[in-house]
């Protein structure tokens, strides 16, 4: 009798195991099609435009950059200088000192000549308090604004205290260690006058800086990263943003823009209640709250992506550092659905609750304990002897082949569209890498999220930590291993 329950069982998991993996596949496969067309109609629009007119317009939004920075001293002036240098015609730069502990502020005020003003600072989100505000008595940093505030102990505080002194109608949510393509604005704020539909958020490609080559803040020349992590994550990165993001773009059904670079509608963003300081998934957390705030009032939007790269950041390159930001990640999905579990299945938010919430659900959230379970099924099997192993040996292979195929698909696409890189041997490498993927990085981020799930169930006490970033002093003057 117990022979038969486990051959049940048996046949059950396998059988809901394969019906997962068919439609996880599928998605993937659709995604890739959509990405295609949204990549080719992104073209094919601004191939009629002329950017130089689109400068000058007046229908483009006011900005207000807004960079967090926390002990940034070896890299904070050539930033500041890199963001103020950003091709568009009405900006502000905003650096919000979050407590820095080293001489951040004061490199501030010594090389852009600042000098504390008054300001009718009117918090509309909440944040730690602000200390102080700063301005430039030379009129070429007129555009910048440092405000100096208690540290908050995350990113999100931060970003709060700055969308509280913007003065334009539009923030952009960035690193002030990211390094910005110079018309960043000017591509991110397009869709914004495009859409007949109000659109709330706007994001971008981004890739790993590492190794790449930089001259004050200046991306001279893009380079596959040679460290074996940063490398995974740009693997990873233009597989996400090119046929994922792309294709939900297409779909109006974007879940998530990337807190290293979007363009925000600040009205909508301070109705829906600004960043939540106590999320571990600030970025995606926004976005869901301002979709939330959207349908509930009944209103017509957009969320639209970027297919080209506008934003290169640095990727953790030590497993420590890694392992911590993926741990975070894990935690961070997880309250989300703790968070919004109202938004799951629910029509009342359109595609969101109908589409794009069951599919980060479980294609992304359950994927790790699927995962994992399914190892231990393996496990058990191998133990008692019971493995059909050509039926093992044929599902592996045709799952490995799937995903090294699929990321291929994406790497070469990129090549091909936008010629990121100057030849083809950094492509291939690439490539090769992919083949390694499943091996190496795929196992590693498994865990990671396995162990942010973990923290998150028991309640385990989590620090943001210090992502122990390089900076630029470290390496050559025109190289960039940030």
């Amino acid at each position: 009798m117990l022979h038969k329950i486990l051959d049940y069982i048996t046949l059950f998991y396998e059988s809901v195991i394969f019906f997962y993996c068919m439609v996880i596949f599928s998605c993937y496969s659709m995604l890739a099609i959509l990405s295609f067309v949204s990549i080719r109609r992104h073209l094919w629009r601004n191939s009629l435009r002329n950017s130089a007119t689109l400068v000058e317009s007046p229908l483009m939004p006011g900005i207000s950059v807004i960079a967090p920075a926390y002990n940034e001293e070896a890299t904070i002036a050539c930033n500041a200088r890199s963001l103020l240098s950003l091709n568009y015609s009405r900006f502000e730069v905003i650096i919000v000192n979050d407590g820095s502990t080293d001489n951040t502020l004061q490199l501030l005020i010594d090389q852009f000549s600042l000098v504390e003003v008054s300001f009718a600072y009117h918090a509309q989100l909440p944040s730690m308090p602000v200390k102080g505000f700063y301005k430039s008595v030379n009129a070429a940093y007129a555009r910048l604004l440092v405000l100096d505030k208690e540290n908050g102990k995350c990113k999100a505080d931060a970003v709060n205290a700055g969308i509280n002194v913007a003065s334009y109608t539009h923030f952009l949510n960035t690193d002030v260690d990211c390094i910005l393509h110079d018309d960043t604005l000017l591509k991110l704020a397009q869709p914004f006058v495009d859409e007949d539909k109000r659109v709330i958020a706007t994001g971008a490609t981004l890739r790993m800086a590492n190794s790449c080559r930089v001259n004050q803040g200046q991306m001279v020349e893009m380079r596959a990263p040679t460290e074996v992590l940063p490398r995974f994550q740009e693997i990873e990165y233009t597989r996400s943003y090119l046929l994922g993001k792309m294709g939900w773009s297409l779909m109006n059904a974007v879940n998530n823009v990337s807190g290293g670079l979007g363009l925000f509608d600040k009205e909508i963003a301070i109705k829906a209640g600004g960043y939540d300081s106590h999320s571990f998934a600030e970025d995606m957390d926004i976005v869901v709250r301002m979709s939330k705030y959207m349908h509930e009032h009944k209103l017509p939007f957009a969320i639209r992506y970027i297919p080209e790269t506008l934003c290169w950041t640095e990727g953790p390159a030590t497993l420590k550092v890694f392992g911590r930001q993926r741990t975070r990640w894990g935690r961070g999905i997880l309250q989300i659905f703790t968070t919004h579990r109202g938004v799951l299945f629910n029509p009342r938010f359109g595609k969101m609750g109908l589409f794009t919430f069951p599919y980060v659900f479980f294609f992304e959230m359950l994927a790790p304990v699927i995962e994992f379970s399914g190892i231990v099924y393996f496990l058990y099997h191998v133990f008692f002897s019971t493995v059909n192993w050509e039926f093992a040996a044929i599902l592996l292979v045709f799952v490995y082949i799937f995903s090294v195929f699929i990321t291929n698909v994406a790497l070469l696409w990129d090549q091909l569209t936008f010629r990121h890189y100057r030849g083809w041997r950094s492509i291939i490498g690439l490539c090769i890498t992919a083949f390694a993927e499943p091996f190496i990085y795929h196992p590693l981020s498994l865990f990671f999220t396995l162990k942010g799930y973990l923290s998150h169930i028991t309640g385990r006490k989590h620090t943001w930590g210090n992502m122990q970033r390089r900076g630029f002093q470290q390496q050559a003057p025109v190289t960039f291993s940030h």
